[in-house]
């Protein structure tokens, strides 16, 4: 399988683009606290360099935190300790009789593996249902089609301080393709990678519909507590019955 998120792509998303987990943090909590999970193994799937494990230890939970990319794997081990972490796929990935199960960054967009489709999906929720103990709590978001104009191309960059990241974005037939070029530091040299991300967008309902067949109670926000997602994004809380 193609390696995504590799070391200078890891660090940049770690150092520069980390605000987006932890205002989604406290909400998440919220949601946790409300369902009456106060403790207990919580798994994060696509859990990028673990900020928000370094929530759930701080707040008494257990974590296993699952990605696909070992160079944020690296990162999220040295932070949280404390957590368990596996580098795998999604799809393939064994989740654990838990109480929760969280997704933060829209990572189920993400077409890293070649067998991410809707049924895949599909099947992720039925074992994630089946993992859940009762009452259980399944919280992710999802980016949802109209991140670009159709057939316009978007371009941008973001720096800091031994880094710069360019980025070129289209969206075609609800697929989102983001061109991704790096440049960073690497003693008195800066050093360049490139790497190109598809995303699946998905409409909220369409996902709603399918955790709902699966037996889950779901609600669509768009926002965490007092963080509002991005435009074109939506929060799916999905309850287990008791």
């Amino acid at each position: 399988m193609k390696e995504y998120y590799k070391e200078d792509l890891a660090y940049i998303h770690d150092v520069g683009f980390s605000d987006y987990c932890l205002k989604s943090a406290p909400g998440i909590l919220e949601i946790l606290q409300k369902n009456n999970i106060n403790t207990g193994l919580v798994v994060d799937l696509g859990c990028g360099s673990e900020l928000w494990a370094q929530q759930l230890v701080q707040s008494g939970y257990r974590a296993i935190a699952i990605d696909i990319s070992q160079s944020m794997i690296d990162i999220a081990r040295k932070r949280v300790p404390r957590a368990e972490f596996r580098v795998d796929s999604l799809f393939n990935a064994e989740i654990p009789p838990c109480n929760a199960v969280t997704s933060i960054g829209e990572c189920f967009n993400y077409l890293f593996d070649s067998e991410n489709d809707l049924q895949k999906l599909v099947e992720l929720f039925t074992r994630i249902y089946k993992a859940l103990s009762a009452g259980g709590v399944f919280v992710f978001d999802i980016a949802t089609p109209g991140q670009v104009n159709s057939e316009t191309i978007t371009k941008g960059f973001t720096e800091g301080e031994d880094w710069i990241v360019l980025v070129e974005k289209q969206e075609k037939q609800e697929i989102l393709t983001r061109r991704i070029i790096t440049f960073r530091r690497v003693g008195e040299y800066y050093r360049r990678d490139e790497e190109i991300h598809h995303q699946q967008l998905y409409k909220a309902t369409d996902i709603a519909q399918a955790l709902d067949r699966i037996g889950f109670q779901v609600e669509i926000l768009n926002n965490y507590g007092k963080f509002n997602l991005p435009p074109n994004h939506a929060a799916l809380i999905a309850v287990k019955p008791i």
